[in-house]
């Protein structure tokens, strides 16, 4: 994901379809938030408030991959948090905020709660989905985007459904269909646009079409310039093609994101410029230790690239790779467990992935190539 983690997402990617972005301090969207931080202050007890306050810093928490500002709004929240049961709307951000910290179990409890009693839902169900999706439960999602389908439009079914069969089989069908109904929902709203751009562009990548992959990320760019998320996943992409300068313009003065600073760090190896590489990868190292130190393990991912890729520790990756497939399972995850088990010359160690990719008919070409070398032996 990533972001908050990494890239993404994605998707999360994203995932949360929060339609509400806030700028960057000084704005008058941040003033504005401050001034209702200031109003929640001397009256902590208003739902409403809170509620309204908690939506901005989740949304401004994914354009800027920075998780203080789940903490935020998790403060924002914080006479109803500890609730076992609390108003229905404080229990759909609770469940969006455990996610994003990857506590899906009780995010997914929160959400049957929510949806026991308000089954017409439509964010809990897509919540819901999303974290069956990157748990590998198709089954439980394709239910999920199932009653999606019945509740909102048509974009955000199809690309509900679309994130699905992406991975189990069916990516042609699903990118030909989400492309379609993509190219008919021009009044959609912008964030779901980006999601299903962001998601065409990485069902091209998968497949090695890196041109169209290309084009749709840039145009997912041009609607939402800096989705933290995005600019991870495309500057991805131009690192698979060895694009480094590329990678830095795109980068340029990211270097506080942590998902970005990675990909930053990577693309100064890419162009050797070894200098100012080892100052990135110094201060990534700080700041996964400052994580560890924390609990936090949502960043496990990218720590196993920086591992493997920028300190050429590949048991190091492998272990943390390992630790990140017991929570995760996007196709991001699967490439870096893959990755991790070549350099480490440890193909036992990915049989789970490989397994796991058989058995849903994963199809992602750099996947395909990873296990080709790990069955060679290479």
């Amino acid at each position: 994901m990533t972001a908050i983690a990494q890239s993404a997402p994605y998707i999360p990617a994203s995932g949360q379809l929060v339609v509400e972005t806030v700028p960057r301090r000084g704005d008058p969207a941040q003033q504005e938030l401050r001034r209702l931080r200031s109003q929640l202050n001397a009256s902590p007890n208003d739902i409403t408030l809170a509620a309204t306050i908690a939506r901005r810093y989740i949304a401004l928490a994914r354009t800027e991959t920075d998780p203080r500002y789940l903490g935020y709004a998790e403060s924002a929240l914080a006479p109803w948090w500890q609730q076992a049961a609390p108003p229905t709307d404080v229990r759909l951000l609770r469940a969006t905020l455990l996610q994003s910290t990857h506590q899906f179990m009780p995010a997914l409890a929160d959400l049957k709660a929510v949806l026991a009693s308000e089954p017409q839902n439509v964010q809990a169900w897509l919540t819901q989905a999303t974290v069956q999706t990157v748990q590998g439960d198709y089954s439980g999602a394709t239910t999920s985007c199932a009653r999606v389908s019945g509740l909102s439009i048509e974009l955000v079914a199809i690309t509900c459904i679309a994130n699905i069969g992406a991975v189990t089989g069916k990516a042609a069908a699903s990118e030909q269909l989400l492309d379609l109904t993509l190219s008919r929902s021009a009044n959609a709203p912008q964030d779901l646009r980006v999601w299903a751009l962001t998601l065409l562009a990485e069902m091209a990548q998968r497949r090695g079409d890196a041109a169209t992959s290309e084009a749709r990320f840039r145009r997912a760019l041009t609607l939402s310039p800096r989705d933290s998320y995005l600019l991870g996943a495309y500057a991805d992409l131009l690192l698979e093609q060895n694009r480094a300068a590329d990678v830095l313009e795109l980068l340029r003065d990211q270097e506080r994101i942590d998902a970005l600073l990675l990909r930053r760090a990577l693309a100064l190896q890419q162009a050797g410029k070894q200098s100012a590489m080892q100052v990135d990868v110094r201060e990534l190292a700080a700041r996964f230790d400052a994580a560890a130190q924390r609990g936090d393990t949502v960043h496990q991912r990218e720590q196993a690239r920086f591992e493997l890729v920028l300190r050429h520790d590949a048991k190091t990756a492998l272990t943390l790779a390992r630790k990140n497939w017991d929570v995760q399972k996007e196709p991001a995850d699967i490439r870096i467990y893959l990755q991790a088990a070549v350099q480490a010359r440890d193909a036992a160690a990915a049989k789970q992935v490989i397994d796991w990719v058989a058995t849903h008919h994963t199809e992602d070409a750099a996947a395909t190539r990873l296990i080709h070398q790990l069955q060679a032996g290479t």
